[in-house]
Formats: C-alpha cells, sequence, structure tokens
C-alpha cells in the first residue's frame, strides 16, 4: 500500500512535487495572471480547474491509459495540436476583450464579492481544458510517479493514484497561494485603466506563448 512508503520518501517525493509545481510553468503562470489581472477568486477557479484537469491525467496514468493512448501513431501530436488551438483562442479572446475595452469609460477593479458564479465555473472549465489538452502533463506523470513506487509494497495502480493525490493536493494549496499573493501584488503596483490594459496584453502573449511551446517545444 502507498502508507508503507518509509517517510524519507514521503519527504523526497513531496519535496519534489513542490519544486515541480513553483518552476514556471503554464499552470502556475495562468493563476498568476488571472489572479492579478482579475481577482483572487478568478485565480482560485483557475487552480481548482487546473487540478481537476491533473486529476485524469493522474488516473490515466495510473491505469496504463497514457501510455496506451500515446502509444498510439499521430495520437499524441493530435492532442497537441487540439491544446495548442485552444490557447490561441484564449489568446485571441484577451486580445478581444483588450480592444473592446480602448475608448471606453474607466472601471473599478472587480471586487471579490462582484465576482459571478458564471465567471468562476468559465474559469474552471478553462483551466480544466487548458490541463487536459497538455498531453505533456501525462507523459510527465507517466515518468515521475513509477520512481516513487515500490514492487513489494503492493498495488502500482493504487500507489500511482495516492502519489498522485498527494501531488494534486500540494499543487492546490501552492496554486491558492500564489492566486493570493499575486492578487495584492496587483492590488498594490498596478491599479488604473493602463495597468488593466497591460495585464490584458500579456495575457494574450502568454496564452499565444504557451500554445506555441506546445507545438514546437
Amino acid at each position: 500500500m502507498i502508507i508503507a512508503m518509509e517517510w524519507g520518501s514521503w519527504i523526497g517525493f513531496l519535496g519534489a512535487s513542490v519544486a515541480i509545481t513553483l518552476m514556471p510553468g503554464p499552470d502556475i503562470l495562468f493563476v498568476i495572471s488571472q489572479s492579478i489581472a482579475r481577482s483572487r477568486r478568478m485565480g482560485a477557479a483557475v487552480a481548482f480547474g487546473l487540478c481537476t484537469g491533473l486529476l485524469a491525467h493522474i488516473t490515466a496514468a495510473a491505469l496504463g491509459v497514457s501510455a496506451v493512448v500515446y502509444g498510439i501513431p499521430y495520437a499524441f501530436q493530435a492532442v497537441k495540436v487540439m491544446g495548442a488551438l485552444y490557447l490561441f483562442y484564449l489568446a485571441w479572446l484577451s486580445w478581444k476583450s483588450i480592444r473592446s475595452q480602448q475608448g471606453s469609460e474607466t472601471k473599478p477593479k472587480q471586487e471579490e464579492g462582484d465576482v459571478s458564479s458564471t465567471a468562476f465555473l468559465q474559469l474552471y472549465r478553462r483551466g480544466i481544458l487548458m490541463n487536459i489538452l497538455n498531453p505533456k502533463v501525462s507523459l510527465f506523470f507517466l515518468a515521475f510517479l513509477p520512481q516513487f513506487v515500490a514492487e513489494d509494497k503492493g498495488s502500482v495502480a493504487w500507489q500511482m493514484l495516492g502519489l498522485g493525490g498527494v501531488f494534486l493536493l500540494q499543487a492546490l494549496v501552492i496554486f491558492n497561494i500564489m492566486a493570493l499573493l499575486a492578487n495584492r501584488i496587483g492590488r498594490k503596483f498596478l491599479q488604473g485603466e493602463g495597468a488593466r490594459r497591460w495585464t490584458g496584453w500579456f495575457q494574450a502573449l502568454l496564452y499565444g506563448a504557451l500554445g506555441l511551446q506546445l507545438l514546437f517545444v
């Protein structure tokens, strides 16, 4: 069973997981950008969506589904293209939002209480899609989790699910902490119409860059 792991192995796994989560990447940058541009709650919506997507990847890796799917010719490339197209679509939406705001009256930055449930669910779904449509996440778990699995400790699938659950929980905690910190920084240093327009352009460029990275890196 997964709980039979030695404390040293647990500490090593958790330390590696935290370090990987804190590395600059699509997920954490997406959380930070939404928290700065909109609100901490919106950053949290992204965090919950991304971690829901992680759950799908972890389950697929534990059950061996990822290895089977990505062993099919062109399946990996097909998923990469779909993920990149979705990111380019998000970049276009961000650019369109910036254009629609130009020339309009300056609006106060959205407060926590002003965030609608619809907007929260929209970003939650966006986080799920961004993660699920990134095949590199599945490949990461296929390479990372087995390093901490012991064949003599029980079911490999259950061990991978347990390890994946720990990874997911620490990622959720870190994402929410980053959302809080990023929002506080945004409130202090990025006030005014010009700053909001700058963060909008940053989001558009971020989505575009992530799409290109997914296709060519």
